[in-house]
């Protein structure tokens, strides 16, 4: 234990420096996942053909394993010479969080309660107005679940990313395996453990932010 802290003293800034680099892959790629994912569920409750095929479709990449994935990205963002490093990562990342995300942006504001859409419309309400004011604050409990679990699916991903060199918290495992050294895989580990507990922590103190009372109640 005295050998550990003294490993972590000696190494707290470079692992609070991988955190952030963690973070900030984890961060952007969900940012750009929401303003993919949640329009895409919301348009595909006015198309049941349609929405069967991209749930589906983010289901089979959900199932790829995600070194595999990542593998997958090197040649072909190597065409444009980013084969390794951060952008082939998020596009992975963003690719691995659109399920959770649609599906339950989808499934959310197709369960809204028709009661509160014909009041709606009895008021005059418009299709957009009818989306902001009524079925999305209804939605929001369910929409946030899904991303909170796409946030604490990609920070566990993101550790693969160290191996096609976009850094993160996954280097001082991938460097812990290689060198036989347990005090690099347990920081490591427990330091992406901690990551998902304060990023889930976050977003569930948000969605109870602008999550009305009469939902929460």
């Amino acid at each position: 234990m005295e050998e550990w802290l003294r490993f972590l003293e000696v190494n707290t800034p470079r692992i609070l420096e991988l955190t952030l680099d963690h973070a900030v892959l984890v961060t952007i790629a969900i940012v750009v996942a929401l303003i993919i994912g949640v329009p895409m569920g919301i348009y595909l409750t006015t198309n049941e053909y349609l929405a069967g095929t991209i749930l589906q479709a983010a289901s089979i990449t959900l199932t790829i394993p995600s070194i595999a994935l990542f593998g997958l990205m090197i040649p072909i963002f190597s065409l444009i010479n980013q084969g390794i490093g951060f952008l082939p990562a998020f596009v992975a990342l963003v690719l691995y969080s659109q399920l959770p995300i649609i599906r339950n942006t989808y499934t959310a504001i197709k369960n809204v309660d028709p009661n509160m859409r014909d009041a709606a419309i009895g008021m005059g309400m418009k299709t957009h107005q009818r989306l902001l004011r009524v079925e999305i604050p209804n939605a929001l409990p369910v929409i946030m679940a899904g991303i909170r679990t796409a946030v604490v699916l990609n920070i566990g991903i993101g550790v693969i990313a160290a191996y096609i060199g976009a850094g993160g918290l996954g280097v001082l495992i991938t460097q812990g395996i290689s060198r036989g050294d347990n005090y690099l895989i347990i920081s490591g580990s427990l330091a992406v453990a901690l990551l998902a507990i304060v990023a889930d922590a976050i977003l569930l103190l948000i969605q109870k932010r602008f999550t009305t009372k009469e939902i929460v109640n």
